[in-house]
């Protein structure tokens, strides 16, 4: 049995912060992989700045050396409006019906779904296992102990790293600084930073 973490985002672009985050849940997690999620650029609660063809190449740029990172487009082969994490979830369950498999996400995310703002939260809670990652000083026990949706499958299901992953470095901020003619070099793996100026991408 391995033990699989989930981690979506738009990587648009992908980070050095994502890839750091990545190893340390692995490491603290003791997963076995993480698979790479980008989402759909149909999504309506997100606007993605970059053709779905550059936001893949710069992952498998990014995630090429480290043979416990995967990439995969489910979600980006989707129309963003008919998915969601809940049915993502069971997806990669029962493509790997041996295996362990945790979604990977923040506090902030875990107060919406605590607050009941995603669609089927309260199958996604019951039917998976998480890790959650502290964001913006949110205290995640309380956020818990609140939510009858979090509360009533409290039973060891949320993985909680509350130290060491405050690190921030958006991929808007990137985005921003090459918009301005900036030099985020160090912010990014150096393969998707010379595929952003080769492909004159985030310009104004």
């Amino acid at each position: 049995m391995a033990r699989i973490g989930i981690y979506g985002s738009s990587f648009d672009p992908i980070t050095n912060v994502h890839l750091w985050t990545a190893s340390t849940v692995a490491h603290r997690c003791k997963l076995d992989k993480v698979i790479f999620l980008p989402c759909s650029n149909k999504r309506k609660d997100k606007t993605i700045k970059t053709a779905d063809t550059h936001r893949w190449n710069m992952l498998q740029l990014a995630i090429a050396k480290d043979d416990r990172f995967i990439a995969d487009s489910y979600e980006m082969d989707q129309e963003g409006w008919n998915i969601y994490t809940y049915d993502t979830m069971k997806y990669f369950r029962e493509k790997n019906p041996e295996d362990e498999i945790h979604f990977i996400m923040g506090a902030d995310l875990l107060v919406d779904i605590g607050a009941g703002l995603w669609k089927k939260g309260d199958a996604l809670v019951a039917e998976n296992k998480f890790i959650v990652m502290a964001r913006h000083g949110i205290d995640m026990l309380s956020t818990i102990s609140r939510s009858p949706i979090l509360r009533n499958n409290d039973d060891g299901r949320f993985h909680l790293i509350d130290k060491g992953l405050a690190m921030e470095i958006s991929s808007t901020y990137i985005r921003e600084e090459f918009a301005m003619g900036g030099e985020p070099r160090y912010l990014l793996p150096t393969a998707c930073y010379n595929y952003i100026k080769e492909h004159h991408l985030y310009q104004k």
